[in-house]
């Protein structure tokens, strides 16, 4: 498939070629531009946005989205393929990320019809008297958004539904890897009755172009989900007065006690260290567990791995596909040869299958300064280290720069909530694993991990200003 410039007046510069990550096909092709195909995409934006009398009713949004979220339903099946071939996701994780899309659609109607203003109180003094006050939410401005390559379908709808639904033209920027997922879903918001100007897909091949774009001053909004290095690079150069939301990666600490429930936790840590090969920015990386069950834990946690097939993601018997890039493998290998030679026990996996695919590992007690005790790995690996008391277990969880969503597993309700006030996280899951979540919950990255509240209400409401009316009146 093949996806031309969808952005009025704007000229393509070359040609992006997509290829599927788990065995180098190609998949399809997007037009990209330049830094003039910016200027016209922005000024596209821009006008459209001015034009106050034209801005998008309520009615007209929430039809567009209803719309869009039955197309969505009606094409799940080339919605999931697509998604598939360029991302490496499987099949069963895909289907459910598709439904999770569609889902966060709703949601975003949903804060069309609930979400309101406020009357601010005025007569508490004589200085406010024979006065009404209250709030009305519009539009921002103009939204500009980077997104990443690991839920090609889900953080296109949560970037572009939201602008949609608050009456943001937005300009939307997919990852170089998977494009035409973004390209396939903005092609449906506009057969749904979307002005082709107010959602602009735009692919760009060279990153002093895509800082144009970011850092022009009628952005109004800066929308990023990706690397931290990128992301909090490019928001120390926003024009003075965008405003921005940055989600990046963490390194997602699970702490399990004594009395955790194994048989009912593991198979959660297993799935949320694994799922999509590990590529999920609250992925399960660290397991902080007790002394006494520290290499039981490992030890199951491998039996599960070994149990999950590794393979083709477009086959529905697939738990885990490719990484993304042949180089993330190299990394991913690299990284645990070196845990493994500072004495981390590898207990199972650390090897690659092939080019794509790296099986799901899992290794006990690695040094506190290895790489995959320090850093995101993005890949399928599990670390597990032992502790004796539960504050040096939060004292290593909390150790790092980063803080996104954080676990404890235990039996007794006094040990989950000292977790829940001493682990340095947004959210803190209890007998769950780091990476649950749902599209109207808030989805915040704290220290290094990112700036902003994420999840659909949070980011609506961030795309919109409330803006104030005094009525003064002697009637009053």
């Amino acid at each position: 498939m093949h996806y031309p410039i969808n952005s009025p007046n704007a000229k393509a510069s070359g040609i992006i070629e997509v290829f599927s990550p788990y065995d180098g096909e190609p998949v399809g092709s997007v037009e990209c531009i330049d830094a003039k195909g910016v200027e016209v995409a922005l000024k596209n934006m821009a006008e459209v946005f001015r034009d106050r009398n034209n801005w998008l009713p309520a009615h007209e949004r929430i039809a567009i989205l209803e719309r869009i979220a039955q197309t969505m339903q009606t094409r799940s099946e080339q919605l999931i393929a697509i998604a598939i071939a360029e991302g490496g996701k499987p099949y069963s994780d895909t289907q459910i990320e598709l439904l999770r899309a569609i889902d966060s659609i709703k949601i975003c109607i949903e804060c069309l019809r609930s979400e309101r203003g406020t009357e601010i109180l005025m007569q508490l003094n004589p200085a406010s008297m024979n006065r009404l006050a209250f709030t009305h939410r519009e539009p921002i401005g103009p939204v500009v958004a980077v997104s990443a390559f690991n839920h090609p379908l889900n953080l296109i709808v949560h970037q572009v539904g939201p602008a949609i639904a608050a009456g943001c033209p937005i300009i939307i920027k997919p990852a170089r890897e998977t494009p035409l997922s973004a390209f396939a879903l903005v092609e449906l918001f506009h057969q749904a009755g979307l002005p082709v100007a107010w959602c602009q897909p735009v692919m760009i091949d060279d990153n002093r172009v895509t800082e144009k774009l970011v850092t022009d001053k009628r952005v109004a909004f800066f929308s990023f989900i990706g690397s931290a290095d990128v992301g909090w690079a490019l928001r120390s150069k926003l024009a003075p007065g965008t405003r921005c939301s940055l989600e990046h990666g963490g390194v997602a600490p699970v702490i399990i006690a004594e009395d955790a429930d194994l048989n009912k936790i593991l198979p959660l840590m297993a799935k949320g260290g694994f799922y999509h090969a590990g590529q999920v920015c609250v992925s399960v990386q660290r397991i902080y567990a007790h002394q006494a069950i520290a290499y039981k834990v490992a030890s199951e946690l491998a039996a599960l791995a070994e149990q999950m097939t590794v393979g083709d993601p477009a086959d529905t018997g697939t738990d885990i596909g490719p990484l993304i890039r042949h180089r993330e493998v190299d990394r991913v290998e690299s990284w645990v040869n070196e845990a493994i030679a500072e004495n981390a026990e590898l207990i199972t996996g650390g090897k690659r299958l092939s080019a794509s695919l790296y099986q799901p590992t899992v290794l006990f007690n690695p040094s506190v300064n290895s790489k995959v005790s320090q850093q995101e790995i993005f890949g399928p690996v599990i670390c597990v280290y032992g502790y004796n008391n539960i504050d040096q277990a939060i004292e290593q969880a909390n150790a790092l720069p980063y803080a996104f969503q954080a676990a404890i597993a235990t039996q007794n309700i006094d040990t989950a909530l000292y977790a829940f006030k001493h682990l340095a996280a947004s959210t803190v899951m209890i007998n769950d694993h780091t990476a649950f979540r749902v599209d109207w919950m808030p989805f915040a990255g704290l220290r290094e991990s990112g700036y902003g509240t994420g999840g659909i209400p949070y980011t609506f409401r961030d795309m919109q200003v409330e803006k104030m009316a005094v009525i003064h009146s002697a009637a009053l």
